[in-house]
C-alpha cells in the first residue's frame, strides 16, 4: 500500500475568543465532545433526538434507520412532513413580518421580502404549478437567475411534492439537455435573460436550443420569468409567462405531506467520465442536516444577517440559501451579480450596506479578491461581521490568513467547511465557539459523522499519514442514490473494498495531524505520483500561493518517463502577465521556493503563467482542462460553462 504523503506544515493556532464563545450555541470543546459521545454510544437515537427537536412532523416517525439493504439507507421512514411548511409556515405565528430575504440586483436595486410575503408568493406559485398539471413526483428543471424567484420556484416545488433539479444558469444548452433527458422533466422554469456583471445572458434562448435536441418530449410546459423584457421566441401553448399565469391565483396552498424519504431534489454533478450524475436527496434527512449545521457550524443567532454567496445552481446554494437559512427563520442576503462589478469592492460594500454578520464564500473568490485589491476591505466598515466561512475546496493557509486578518479584522472565526453535493450539508467543520482553528484545516467531524482516513483496503491509517477520506456510518443527509443509476451509485460511493461496501467513499485524500485535525489534500484523482511519492496537489498549490508574487495557482500532473508524473503548475501573479526573461526568472524563483517550502520532490517541472485560470461562472477551477493542457491534448470537452474560455489558448504552452 502506497501512502499519500502530507508535506504541508502549518503550526499556527487560533483559539475561540471568550466573547464569541460566551454567546455561541456550542460554547466549549467539552460540549462538542459530549455530543460526539452521545452519537458514538447510539448514533440512531442521537439523530432521532435531533429530528424530533428540529423538524415539525405532520406524522411522527417510529422507525429511525432502515439499514437492511446497504448502501440504500432510509431514515425516519414512516414519518411525514413538508419542507416548505418547515421553512415558511412555521415562522408565520412568531415572525411573519421578519425579513427573510434582502435581495440586491446586479445594478444595485434592493428589495426586501418578509416571511409572510415569501409564504404568499411560494403558495401562489405552487398553486400555479398545480394548475399547469404539475404534481407530486414530477421532475421540474429550474434554470433561473440568482433572484428571489429562484428560491420561490424551489420552495413551490417542495410544497407540492414535485422534485426540482436546478441547473446553474451558466450551463450550456448541451448540459441543460442532458439533465432534461435524464430526469424526464415535465416542466422547465426559466427567465428571458439573467444579468451578471452588467452583461445580459440569454436563458430562454438556451432552453429553446436544448429543447430542439432529441428526446425532450417529456417537457409539457416552459414557465418564463420576465427579468429584462428582452424579446424571446415563444412557442404556445408550451411556453407561458410567469406573471401572466400567476395573476389572480390564490396565495394560500395546503402543503403536500410527503414521506420522509420522498425525493426533495436531484442535483447533477459532473463525473470524471460519462454523463452527469443525478445526486438524489431525501426530504427529512436533508432538512435535518441543513438545520443542525446552521446551528452548530454557522452558530445561527436570530439577529444574524446571513450571506452565502453561492448560486442556487450548486449544492451550497440549495443548503445554505434556499433551505437552511429559511428553516432557521433567518434573514439572508441574496445577490444577483459578481464580486467585481461595477467595482472590485462590491462584496465589501454589500456587507457594509446590509450589516452582514455571517459571510460564506469560496477560496477561489477569496484569492480573486486578494488579487483585485487586497487592501480594499479596509476601505469599508466590516464591523458587523462576526463569522466567516469557506466552502468548495481546501483553502490554502495564506488565503485563510488574509481572510482572517483583512476581512474578519482578526476577530471573526473562520469555519472552513468540508462537505459535498452528495453529503447535503457540512461533514467536517469547526464549531466556532468551541474549536481552536488551524489555517487550512477543516478541523473535526460534526457529532454523528464518523469520518476516518483509510488505505486502499479500507484499514485506518495512523495520524500524520495520508489516505482516503471515508464516512463509516450512515447519516441522515447523505445521498440516497444516483437518479436512475443504482449500480453507478454503489460503485462510485460504496466500493466493496471499503468496509464491505458500507463505507461512504468521499473521493478526497486527507490526513489527520497529531492533534486529530483533518486536512483535505485534494481529490483522489488529483494525487500525483512523483518518483514513487504520492503528493496532494493542494499542498503544492498552498506553497506557491504563499509566495508574495503569486495570487493563484493550480497544480496538475503530466506523464514523465523517469518520475512517473511531473508537477505542472499554472500560476497567476499579483502583477502583470510576465514575458520572456521575466517569466524564466520568476519560474526559477518559484521552483526554488517550493523546494524550500515542501522539498525538492515537489518542485514543479514546468510553470505556465496566465492572466487567470479556467473557471466556471461559479468560480470553480476546471482542473480536468488543466490536466489536458499539461499533457498537450486537444480540448474536446464542452467549455461553454467557462467564464473565460479564451484563457485556454494562453495556457496551452509554457510561457516564453
Amino acid at each position: 500500500m502506497s501512502i499519500i504523503e502530507s508535506v504541508l506544515n502549518e503550526t499556527r493556532v487560533f483559539l475561540p475568543s471568550k466573547e464569541f464563545a460566551k454567546k455561541a450555541n456550542i460554547r466549549n470543546i467539552e460540549r462538542y465532545h459530549e455530543l460526539c459521545a452521545e452519537a458514538e454510544q447510539d448514533f440512531q437515537s442521537f439523530w432521532a433526538r435531533q429530528a424530533n427537536e428540529q423538524i415539525l412532523w405532520h406524522k411522527p416517525f417510529t422507525q429511525i434507520l432502515d439499514d437492511r439493504t446497504p448502501p440504500f439507507y432510509k431514515w425516519f421512514v414512516d414519518g411525514e412532513l413538508n419542507i416548505s411548511y418547515n421553512c415558511l409556515d412555521r415562522h408565520l405565528p412568531t415572525q411573519g413580518d421578519k425579513i427573510a430575504i434582502i435581495f440586491e440586483s446586479d445594478d444595485g436595486e434592493v428589495l426586501h421580502c418578509s416571511y409572510r410575503e415569501l409564504h404568499q408568493r411560494v403558495c401562489q406559485f405552487a398553486n400555479t404549478l398545480k394548475l399547469q398539471n404539475i404534481k407530486k413526483g414530477d421532475r421540474v428543471i429550474i434554470y433561473m437567475p440568482m433572484r428571489i424567484e429562484a428560491v420561490i420556484a424551489m420552495q413551490a416545488c417542495a410544497r407540492i411534492g414535485a422534485i426540482h433539479s436546478v441547473v446553474f444558469g451558466g450551463f450550456s444548452a448541451k448540459s441543460l439537455h442532458e439533465r432534461i433527458v435524464d430526469a424526464k422533466a415535465v416542466a422547465i422554469i426559466t427567465a428571458d435573460e439573467q444579468v451578471r456583471g452588467g452583461k445580459h445572458n440569454a436563458l430562454k434562448a438556451t432552453v429553446d436550443e436544448a429543447m430542439s435536441m432529441a428526446d425532450t418530449e417529456s417537457v409539457k410546459r416552459v414557465v418564463v420569468y420576465k427579468r429584462t423584457g428582452a424579446q424571446v421566441a415563444f412557442e404556445a401553448p408550451r411556453d407561458v409567462w410567469w406573471h401572466e399565469i400567476t395573476h389572480d391565483v390564490s396565495t394560500q396552498c395546503e402543503p403536500e405531506w410527503v414521506n420522509a424519504e420522498h425525493p426533495l431534489f436531484t442535483l447533477y454533478t459532473s463525473g470524471s467520465t460519462g454523463k452527469p450524475k443525478g445526486v438524489q436527496h431525501s426530504s427529512a434527512g436533508y432538512l435535518l442536516g441543513t438545520k443542525v449545521s446552521m446551528q452548530w457550524i454557522f452558530d445561527y443567532q436570530p439577529s444574524d444577517i446571513f450571506w452565502c454567496t453561492a448560486d442556487v445552481g450548486w449544492i451550497t446554494g440549495h443548503s445554505y440559501v434556499c433551505y437552511g437559512p429559511l428553516a432557521m427563520g433567518a434573514t439572508q442576503v441574496i445577490f444577483e451579480g459578481i464580486p467585481t462589478y461595477p467595482h472590485a469592492g462590491r462584496f465589501w460594500e454589500i456587507i457594509q450596506k446590509h450589516s452582514v454578520t455571517t459571510f460564506y464564500t469560496a477560496p477561489t473568490a477569496i484569492r480573486s479578491l486578494i488579487k483585485l485589491g487586497g487592501d480594499l476591505p479596509a476601505q469599508y466598515d466590516l464591523s458587523s461581521l462576526r463569522l466567516l466561512g469557506s466552502v468548495g475546496e481546501p483553502i490554502n493557509p495564506e488565503a485563510w490568513m488574509w481572510f482572517y486578518e483583512k476581512v474578519g479584522q482578526s476577530r471573526c472565526p473562520i469555519v472552513d467547511t468540508w462537505w459535498q453535493t452528495e453529503t447535503g450539508c457540512h461533514m467536517i467543520a469547526p464549531m466556532p465557539g468551541a474549536v481552536a482553528l488551524k489555517p487550512g484545516s477543516c478541523t473535526f467531524p460534526l457529532p454523528g459523522i464518523f469520518a476516518s482516513i483509510v488505505d486502499e483496503a479500507g484499514h485506518d491509517v495512523e495520524n500524520g499519514k495520508g489516505g482516503f477520506l471515508v464516512i463509516k456510518n450512515p447519516f441522515p443527509s447523505q445521498i440516497r442514490t444516483l437518479w436512475g443509476d443504482t449500480e453507478r451509485f454503489k460503485k462510485a460511493y460504496f466500493p466493496e473494498e471499503m468496509g464491505h461496501g458500507k463505507y461512504y467513499l468521499a473521493g478526497d485524500s486527507a490526513y489527520r495531524d497529531h492533534d486529530g485535525y483533518f486536512w483535505i489534500m485534494g481529490r483522489i484523482d488529483d494525487v500525483l505520483n512523483v518518483s514513487g511519492h504520492r503528493l496532494g496537489t493542494m499542498e503544492i498549490e498552498s506553497a506557491l500561493v504563499a509566495h508574495p508574487l503569486v495570487a493563484e495557482a493550480a497544480v496538475v500532473g503530466k506523464p514523465h518517463e523517469i518520475k512517473g508524473e511531473a508537477v505542472v503548475a499554472f500560476v497567476v501573479l499579483k502583477s502583470q502577465y510576465p514575458h520572456d526573461k521575466a517569466a524564466a526568472e520568476i519560474t526559477d524563483v518559484l521552483r526554488e521556493w517550493v523546494a524550500k517550502e515542501i522539498g525538492p520532490i515537489a518542485k514543479p517541472e514546468e510553470i505556465r503563467f496566465g492572466e487567470n485560470l479556467p473557471k466556471t461562472r461559479s468560480g470553480k477551477i476546471m482542473r480536468r482542462l488543466l490536466r489536458a493542457l499539461a499533457k498537450g491534448e486537444e480540448i474536446t470537452q464542452d467549455i461553454s460553462t467557462l467564464e473565460n474560455p479564451a484563457i485556454l489558448e494562453q495556457l496551452k504552452r509554457p510561457t516564453q
